[in-house]
């Protein structure tokens, strides 16, 4: 029996992960720094630790793992992540992370290792138009990237492909587009821009304004779950050792994001667009390289990814209410 190690597994994406790799037939360790807070985890061995302790790390690193998913990070969405108030900890956490993880994998001999990377080590001035962002693989430098972490990420790139030429490893790099769906973090802080205005929309009554930071004409794609887990295996397993983007081209503003939401809850939701943070204006995934290299592009739409992602979140809140 294969078997693979997930680390972040605790986390959104992770979790979704477990759940795929089980249904292969993978043995999984999940490693996580807390339990999976919105699912039950699938994985057959599930590990409480902090990744940032490097005897830690090498205790988990314990047999041959024929896969190793590097997912773990200090994130959230953007105001946790650009207000600059978190800027220490999301680099030295995320960085202590990926040190640690390729020193075990390379002392244990283990080659395949996946890294998520991000769309947010793109440089600042490709993304200033809403309407035509560039985010072009080989757009990454110079490097200009809008936030601390994006430049950890990039720094972690580097620091994974330094082992693919000095160690002869195999590290596959995906650059992770705004991905959303059920069993994530909708509330708190740290949610992404899907899960928070999935949630301002369940709570809000028909007729209500909901709040949106900056002028919403700012531009995001956003790739459902299910379909960034297919293109990171097959990434994985790939012979492609250079970063490619794992997203969706299909381009939306936010303001126009909260009225697919709103269309699909079947409320009549206003906009009060209000000063906060909203990152770079524009930014979209070009999927041109990954096309090319592993054959694969989304196969769903927005739409159908959102009313998946409303559902639960709708659901959660009832419960919530329900319980107060």
């Amino acid at each position: 029996m294969k078997k693979a190690l997930v680390l972040g597994a605790g986390g959104f994406i992770g979790g979704h992960l477990v759940k795929c790799l089980k249904s292969e037939g993978f043995w999984v360790r999940g490693v996580d720094l807390k339990l999976h807070e919105h699912a039950q985890t699938k994985a057959d061995d599930f590990v409480v630790g902090d990744l940032r302790d490097q005897k830690f790390v090498r205790s988990i690193f314990d047999c041959r793992f024929d896969e190793v998913y590097q997912l773990a990070a200090d994130m959230g969405g953007a105001g946790y992540l650009f207000t600059g108030e978190n800027d220490a900890n999301v680099m030295h956490n995320s960085a202590m992370i990926n040190l640690n993880v390729l020193d075990a994998s390379l002392k244990c001999d283990i080659k395949n290792v996946f890294y998520s990377s991000s769309a947010c080590i793109y440089p600042t001035h490709n993304q200033l138009e809403p309407n035509n962002p560039n985010c072009a693989e080989d757009s990454a430098y110079p490097a200009n990237p809008d936030s601390e972490y994006g430049w950890e990420k990039l720094f972690s790139e580097r620091l994974y492909l330094s082992y693919n030429r000095n160690f002869d490893m195999k590290c596959r790099v995906g650059r992770y587009h705004n991905i959303f769906g059920p069993n994530g973090t909708w509330e708190g802080g740290k949610e992404k821009a899907p899960a928070a205005l999935c949630r301002k929309v369940a709570m809000a009554k028909d007729g209500d304004a909901i709040e949106v930071w900056g002028d919403g004409l700012q531009t995001r794609s956003f790739l459902f779950v299910d379909e960034c887990i297919e293109a990171t295996i097959r990434l994985m397993r790939s012979d492609v050792d250079f970063p490619v983007n794992i997203g969706s081209d299909e381009m939306i503003s936010v303001n126009d994001l909260v009225k697919l939401i709103a269309s699909i809850s079947g409320k009549n939701i206003n906009i009060a667009n209000i000063a906060g943070p909203e990152g770079v204006r524009g930014r979209n995934s070009n999927n041109r390289l990954i096309t090319e290299v592993l054959g694969w592009a989304p196969s769903q739409t927005l739409r159908a990814g959102m009313e998946v992602t409303y559902a639960w979140i709708n659901s959660q809140n009832s419960q919530q209410h329900n319980q107060k």
